[in-house]
């Protein structure tokens, strides 16, 4: 896989490279020799949050291609419509070669091939396989990995810090209790109110999920048995985000579209949101001053001793079907992407996180002295942002059905239901917990 030296990569550069490649359209093709033998290779990927991402992807895979022989062709698809899309390769049993997901594609181990192959190539280079990867990939029951899983993206707390600055808290909130006394006072004397994200989207599955385990309201444990609603943790964050929503909140947040929590909080009508960096990178290229005055934090304190954690807003995941038709060239390609990561965290602007350390190894280097922040050391509060974002499925792997919960948005129409006052948060937590066990329980007997 070639790999370009240097980290630092012009965004005139990148710009030129999207002009040239948003020509051909959605759907890019680059070949190698013209030949009636020559390989094929096909690539469907979530459409990257940074926009310089996957000009550099496609131009990657060229490479690949022009290197292997081998004729590649890259579809980018919205992350809203990634599972429609996989369903129907899936229930078709044809379709794209790689698929690359934004999130553990668990659902999916049956029709994946083993990716153990995949860990055991990239283990020679980069070391054994760490484990945000190992929970977000392994299958506990038929002993194998149903993706490769190459970077992930970071979910810190966003906030405007001049608006904080006003209720007495320039630093931002540092829990729970501070976010919800001082987004209470910033909407009463100040008419700005908090930005999370309520609705049926990834950044609304993203902080919902994230904001019940900080409560101890877990889903499922590592065995896959149901806990939800079995103590009082459900209904004491049901309680509080109802709480949270009515004294800080706007109605804006049940209507939400995908990218909806970004805009209000770019358009300086929020306080604060839960994502990735791509919001702040959004803004440094919008607005330099405006992206001056957004923040950046690890998450919360959770309650009753969960500490301060956060869910990964993504897990960049590669799965090779096992009814492609060129398994090889898959294997190879996703095994070899890897060794691009560091150009690759680049092209990203910082959004791209390594799982493995040393395909980035100067990475914090980069976090404290980044050329667009200001000041240029902003980001250095993610260089522990490993120790506080478990995987999805936490506390045990990224399971069938812990993701089949994830996929169909069922935390986020839990909270809705509350919000809107159609149900109490009690009984929008027993409902939300029966359908979780309808889920596990289906999962159960799959072998």
């Amino acid at each position: 896989m070639p790999n370009a030296k240097g980290i630092r990569v012009s965004r005139r550069d990148f710009n030129k490279l999207a002009a040239s490649t948003a020509a051909v359209g959605p759907f890019f093709l680059f070949s190698g020799r013209a030949g009636a033998t020559q390989k094929t290779l096909k690539i469907a990927k979530w459409s990257h949050f940074v926009p310089q991402f996957d000009p550099w992807f496609e131009n990657i895979a060229r490479e690949w291609g022009q290197q292997h022989d081998t004729q590649v062709t890259v579809e980018n698809i919205p992350v809203e419509k990634i599972s429609a899309v996989a369903s129907a390769e899936v229930k078709a049993g044809k379709g794209h070669d790689v698929f690359i997901f934004p999130w553990p594609p668990a659902q999916y181990y049956q029709h994946a091939v083993d990716h153990t192959e995949i860990y055991q190539r990239v283990a020679g280079k980069y070391g054994a396989i760490p484990q945000i990867a190992y929970r977000s990939t392994y299958n506990v029951k038929n002993k194998q990995h149903f993706a490769f899983a190459d970077f992930w993206a970071p979910s810190p707390l966003h906030f405007r810090q001049d608006y904080w600055a006003k209720v007495g808290m320039p630093l931002g909130p540092g829990h729970y209790g501070s976010l919800y006394g001082g987004g209470k006072r910033l909407r009463d004397e100040f008419h700005i109110p908090c930005g999370l994200a309520f609705t049926p989207t990834l950044e609304g599955n993203i902080t919902l999920h994230t904001m019940l385990y900080a409560f101890r309201a877990w889903i499922l444990t590592g065995n896959d048995e149901v806990v939800f609603n079995r103590n009082v943790f459900a209904g004491v964050a049901l309680k509080y985000l109802q709480q949270l929503y009515r004294e800080t909140g706007t109605p804006d947040q049940l209507s939400w579209q995908p990218g909806g929590s970004v805009q209000a909080m770019l358009a300086g009508k929020t306080s604060c949101a839960i994502n990735a960096i791509s919001l702040l990178r959004a803004a440094e290229e919008q607005d330099a001053e405006a992206a001056s005055k957004i923040w950046i934090q690890p998450p919360l304190l959770g309650r009753s001793g969960m500490g301060v954690t956060a869910l990964p807003h993504i897990t960049n995941c590669s799965l090779v079907w096992s009814f492609g038709q060129n398994q090889d060239e898959a294997k190879q390609f996703v095994a070899d992407l890897i060794d691009s990561s560091r150009t690759g965290y680049a092209a990203s602007l910082g959004f791209n996180f390594p799982t493995y350390a040393k395909t980035v190894p100067d990475l914090i280097v980069h976090l404290g002295k980044d050329p667009q922040a200001n000041p240029h050391d902003k980001y250095l509060l993610l260089k522990d942002a490993l120790h506080w974002t478990p995987n999805l499925g936490v506390p045990g792997f990224a399971t069938p059905a812990f993701m089949e919960v994830f996929n169909s948005f069922l935390i986020p129409k839990m909270v809705q239901r509350v919000l809107k006052g159609q149900s109490s948060p009690e009984d929008a937590a027993a409902a939300a917990a029966a359908e979780i066990q309808r889920i596990a329980d289906k999962w159960q007997q799959v072998n």
